[in-house]
Protein backbone atom coordinates (compact mmCIF):
# COMPACT_ATOMS: atom_id res chain seq x y z
CA UNK A 1 0.00 0.00 0.00
CA UNK A 2 1.14 3.92 -0.76
CA UNK A 3 0.69 6.81 0.86
CA UNK A 4 0.95 7.35 5.01
CA UNK A 5 -0.34 4.96 7.28
CA UNK A 6 -3.81 5.98 9.16
CA UNK A 7 -1.52 3.64 12.41
CA UNK A 8 1.83 3.83 13.14
CA UNK A 9 3.90 2.68 16.25
CA UNK A 10 7.55 3.13 16.78
CA UNK A 11 9.55 1.07 19.04
CA UNK A 12 6.47 0.69 21.28
CA UNK A 13 7.40 -0.50 24.80
CA UNK A 14 5.62 -1.68 27.88
CA UNK A 15 7.11 -3.03 31.21
CA UNK A 16 5.41 -4.31 34.17
CA UNK A 17 8.42 -4.35 36.61
CA UNK A 18 10.87 -6.81 35.31
CA UNK A 19 8.06 -8.46 32.68
CA UNK A 20 8.45 -6.82 28.74
CA UNK A 21 5.08 -6.80 27.96
CA UNK A 22 5.87 -5.04 24.71
CA UNK A 23 9.25 -4.83 23.38
CA UNK A 24 10.35 -2.44 20.29
CA UNK A 25 7.20 -3.37 18.09
CA UNK A 26 6.99 -0.62 15.12
CA UNK A 27 4.23 -1.34 12.38
CA UNK A 28 1.77 0.71 9.90
CA UNK A 29 -1.65 -0.23 9.69
CA UNK A 30 -3.31 1.53 6.16
CA UNK A 31 -6.43 2.76 5.61
CA UNK A 32 -8.44 0.02 4.41
CA UNK A 33 -7.01 -2.22 5.86
CA UNK A 34 -7.62 -5.79 7.48
CA UNK A 35 -5.01 -6.56 9.69
CA UNK A 36 -4.77 -9.20 12.24
CA UNK A 37 -1.97 -9.79 15.52
CA UNK A 38 -1.70 -13.31 16.13
CA UNK A 39 0.42 -15.21 18.55
CA UNK A 40 0.87 -17.20 21.46
CA UNK A 41 -0.59 -16.57 25.09
CA UNK A 42 1.21 -14.07 26.21
CA UNK A 43 2.95 -12.60 23.09
CA UNK A 44 1.73 -9.32 24.29
CA UNK A 45 -0.98 -9.12 22.01
CA UNK A 46 -3.37 -7.64 24.55
CA UNK A 47 -1.34 -5.11 25.89
CA UNK A 48 -0.48 -4.00 22.40
CA UNK A 49 -4.21 -3.32 21.83
CA UNK A 50 -4.37 -1.55 25.06
CA UNK A 51 -1.59 0.90 24.49
CA UNK A 52 -3.07 1.77 21.27
CA UNK A 53 -6.50 2.40 22.66
CA UNK A 54 -5.07 4.92 25.19
CA UNK A 55 -5.86 2.21 28.60
CA UNK A 56 -2.23 2.20 29.41
CA UNK A 57 0.82 4.71 28.61
CA UNK A 58 3.74 3.30 27.09
CA UNK A 59 6.83 2.79 28.64
CA UNK A 60 8.62 3.56 25.38
CA UNK A 61 8.26 4.30 22.12
CA UNK A 62 5.92 6.35 20.38
CA UNK A 63 2.16 5.66 18.20
CA UNK A 64 0.21 7.88 15.51
CA UNK A 65 -2.33 8.24 14.49
CA UNK A 66 -3.81 10.10 11.23
CA UNK A 67 0.03 11.59 11.61
CA UNK A 68 -0.58 13.05 14.89
CA UNK A 69 0.84 11.83 17.96
CA UNK A 70 -1.37 10.17 20.35
CA UNK A 71 1.46 8.71 22.92
CA UNK A 72 0.21 9.90 26.12
CA UNK A 73 -3.27 10.92 25.25
CA UNK A 74 -5.60 9.34 27.50
CA UNK A 75 -8.44 6.93 26.59
CA UNK A 76 -11.64 9.14 25.93
CA UNK A 77 -9.46 11.64 23.80
CA UNK A 78 -7.99 8.76 21.61
CA UNK A 79 -11.67 8.08 21.50
CA UNK A 80 -12.82 11.27 20.38
CA UNK A 81 -10.10 10.65 17.30
CA UNK A 82 -11.47 7.77 16.06
CA UNK A 83 -9.88 4.66 17.31
CA UNK A 84 -12.66 2.49 18.83
CA UNK A 85 -11.77 -1.01 20.68
CA UNK A 86 -13.75 -4.18 21.57
CA UNK A 87 -12.42 -6.21 24.40
CA UNK A 88 -11.75 -10.07 25.34
CA UNK A 89 -15.10 -10.08 27.97
CA UNK A 90 -18.29 -9.01 26.86
CA UNK A 91 -18.77 -5.77 27.90
CA UNK A 92 -22.39 -4.79 27.34
CA UNK A 93 -24.95 -2.88 30.22
CA UNK A 94 -26.78 -6.07 31.09
CA UNK A 95 -30.24 -3.85 32.39
CA UNK A 96 -30.22 -1.88 29.02
CA UNK A 97 -31.64 -2.74 26.19
CA UNK A 98 -29.97 -3.96 23.00
CA UNK A 99 -30.84 -0.70 21.51
CA UNK A 100 -30.19 1.77 24.22
CA UNK A 101 -26.40 -0.17 25.18
CA UNK A 102 -25.84 1.54 21.06
CA UNK A 103 -28.07 4.93 21.66
CA UNK A 104 -26.26 5.57 25.05
CA UNK A 105 -22.87 5.27 22.88
CA UNK A 106 -23.99 7.28 20.12
CA UNK A 107 -24.88 9.97 22.44
CA UNK A 108 -21.67 9.82 24.46
CA UNK A 109 -19.78 10.88 21.35
CA UNK A 110 -21.32 13.68 20.46
CA UNK A 111 -19.19 16.47 20.74
CA UNK A 112 -22.06 19.00 21.94
CA UNK A 113 -24.34 17.83 24.70
CA UNK A 114 -27.34 19.68 25.70
CA UNK A 115 -27.69 18.21 29.81
CA UNK A 116 -30.97 18.96 29.88
CA UNK A 117 -32.01 18.10 26.27
CA UNK A 118 -35.02 14.89 26.63
CA UNK A 119 -33.38 11.56 25.24
CA UNK A 120 -36.17 11.47 22.70
CA UNK A 121 -34.62 14.56 20.64
CA UNK A 122 -31.61 13.27 20.01
CA UNK A 123 -32.95 12.11 16.45
CA UNK A 124 -29.46 11.10 15.14
CA UNK A 125 -28.37 9.01 17.80
CA UNK A 126 -31.76 7.66 17.96
CA UNK A 127 -31.75 6.82 13.89
CA UNK A 128 -27.83 5.88 14.03
CA UNK A 129 -28.44 3.06 16.79
CA UNK A 130 -31.50 1.68 14.83
CA UNK A 131 -29.10 1.58 11.77
CA UNK A 132 -26.27 -0.24 13.14
CA UNK A 133 -28.37 -3.19 15.16
CA UNK A 134 -29.70 -3.88 11.47
CA UNK A 135 -26.23 -4.04 10.11
CA UNK A 136 -25.17 -6.47 12.74
CA UNK A 137 -28.29 -8.85 12.78
CA UNK A 138 -30.04 -7.24 16.13
CA UNK A 139 -32.46 -5.67 14.49
CA UNK A 140 -35.26 -8.21 15.77
CA UNK A 141 -33.93 -8.15 19.35
CA UNK A 142 -33.72 -4.21 19.67
CA UNK A 143 -36.45 -4.36 22.63
CA UNK A 144 -34.82 -7.31 24.58
CA UNK A 145 -33.02 -6.40 27.75
CA UNK A 146 -28.61 -7.44 26.97
CA UNK A 147 -28.77 -9.66 29.18
CA UNK A 148 -31.25 -11.90 27.83
CA UNK A 149 -28.90 -12.38 24.71
CA UNK A 150 -26.69 -15.41 23.12
CA UNK A 151 -22.91 -14.53 24.10
CA UNK A 152 -22.57 -14.57 20.49
CA UNK A 153 -25.32 -11.91 20.00
CA UNK A 154 -23.31 -10.19 23.22
CA UNK A 155 -20.70 -9.92 21.01
CA UNK A 156 -22.26 -8.50 17.84
CA UNK A 157 -23.75 -5.85 20.09
CA UNK A 158 -20.08 -5.15 21.55
CA UNK A 159 -19.36 -4.45 17.77
CA UNK A 160 -22.53 -2.05 17.39
CA UNK A 161 -21.48 -0.36 20.39
CA UNK A 162 -18.03 0.31 19.14
CA UNK A 163 -19.37 1.16 15.49
CA UNK A 164 -21.45 4.07 17.36
CA UNK A 165 -19.10 6.05 18.08
CA UNK A 166 -18.14 6.41 14.26
CA UNK A 167 -14.73 4.82 14.78
CA UNK A 168 -12.16 5.18 11.50
CA UNK A 169 -10.00 2.48 13.23
CA UNK A 170 -11.67 -0.80 15.23
CA UNK A 171 -9.73 -2.80 17.33
CA UNK A 172 -11.25 -6.16 17.86
CA UNK A 173 -9.21 -8.28 21.13
CA UNK A 174 -10.62 -12.07 20.24
CA UNK A 175 -14.36 -11.16 18.56
CA UNK A 176 -14.77 -14.56 18.44
CA UNK A 177 -13.84 -16.01 21.94
CA UNK A 178 -16.52 -18.77 23.19
CA UNK A 179 -18.43 -18.76 20.27
CA UNK A 180 -19.75 -21.86 18.53
CA UNK A 181 -18.47 -22.55 15.31
CA UNK A 182 -21.75 -21.50 13.64
CA UNK A 183 -21.43 -18.38 15.81
CA UNK A 184 -17.99 -18.22 14.69
CA UNK A 185 -18.34 -17.72 10.93
CA UNK A 186 -21.11 -15.65 11.24
CA UNK A 187 -19.18 -12.79 13.19
CA UNK A 188 -15.99 -13.68 10.13
CA UNK A 189 -18.87 -12.65 7.48
CA UNK A 190 -19.81 -9.60 9.73
CA UNK A 191 -16.11 -8.22 10.63
CA UNK A 192 -15.22 -8.76 6.47
CA UNK A 193 -18.09 -6.94 5.63
CA UNK A 194 -17.23 -3.57 8.32
CA UNK A 195 -14.02 -3.85 7.04
CA UNK A 196 -15.11 -2.64 3.51
CA UNK A 197 -15.69 0.62 5.02
CA UNK A 198 -13.38 0.85 7.57
CA UNK A 199 -10.06 -0.15 8.97
CA UNK A 200 -9.40 -3.16 11.27
CA UNK A 201 -6.74 -4.48 13.57
CA UNK A 202 -7.94 -7.58 14.78
CA UNK A 203 -6.55 -10.16 17.56
CA UNK A 204 -7.72 -13.47 16.62
CA UNK A 205 -6.36 -17.30 17.62
CA UNK A 206 -8.79 -18.96 15.72
CA UNK A 207 -5.95 -19.50 12.52
CA UNK A 208 -8.35 -20.97 9.81
CA UNK A 209 -10.13 -17.69 10.02
CA UNK A 210 -7.40 -15.36 10.06
CA UNK A 211 -5.88 -16.31 7.45
CA UNK A 212 -8.91 -16.44 5.28
CA UNK A 213 -10.03 -12.45 6.02
CA UNK A 214 -6.81 -10.90 6.76
CA UNK A 215 -4.80 -8.31 4.42
CA UNK A 216 -2.19 -8.92 6.19
CA UNK A 217 -0.87 -10.75 9.61
CA UNK A 218 1.79 -9.24 12.76
CA UNK A 219 3.32 -12.09 14.30
CA UNK A 220 4.09 -11.39 18.07
CA UNK A 221 6.31 -13.33 19.86
CA UNK A 222 7.58 -12.52 23.89
CA UNK A 223 6.90 -8.72 22.89
CA UNK A 224 8.56 -8.74 19.67
CA UNK A 225 7.46 -8.77 16.03
CA UNK A 226 8.20 -11.86 14.76
CA UNK A 227 6.79 -11.66 11.33
CA UNK A 228 4.61 -9.77 9.50
CA UNK A 229 3.41 -9.99 5.86
CA UNK A 230 0.25 -11.73 4.03
CA UNK A 231 -1.89 -15.00 4.96
CA UNK A 232 0.59 -16.77 2.07
CA UNK A 233 3.61 -15.62 3.65
CA UNK A 234 3.09 -15.99 7.24
CA UNK A 235 1.62 -19.40 6.16
CA UNK A 236 4.96 -20.41 4.71
CA UNK A 237 7.52 -18.70 7.21
CA UNK A 238 9.47 -21.51 8.89
CA UNK A 239 10.15 -19.69 11.89
CA UNK A 240 6.46 -18.76 12.27
CA UNK A 241 5.70 -22.58 11.25
CA UNK A 242 7.71 -23.86 14.24
CA UNK A 243 7.01 -21.43 17.00
CA UNK A 244 3.30 -20.93 16.41
CA UNK A 245 1.67 -22.18 13.64
CA UNK A 246 3.04 -25.77 14.97
CA UNK A 247 1.75 -25.34 18.24
CA UNK A 248 -1.44 -24.03 17.43
CA UNK A 249 -2.03 -27.49 15.81
CA UNK A 250 -0.95 -29.57 18.56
Amino acid sequence: MTGAPLLRTEELSRSYGSLLAVDRVSLAVHEGELRSIIGPNGAGKTTFFKLISGEVTPSAGRIWFRGRDVTRLPQHAVSRLGIAKSYQLTNVFPHLTVFENVRVAAQGHRRSFNFWARAAALHDARDRGRALLETTGLGPKADLLAAHLSHGEKRHLELAIALATDPQLLLLDEPTAGMSPEETDETMVLIRELAAGRTIVLVEHKMKLVMKISDRITVLHQGQVLADGTPEAIRANDLVQRIYLGAARS
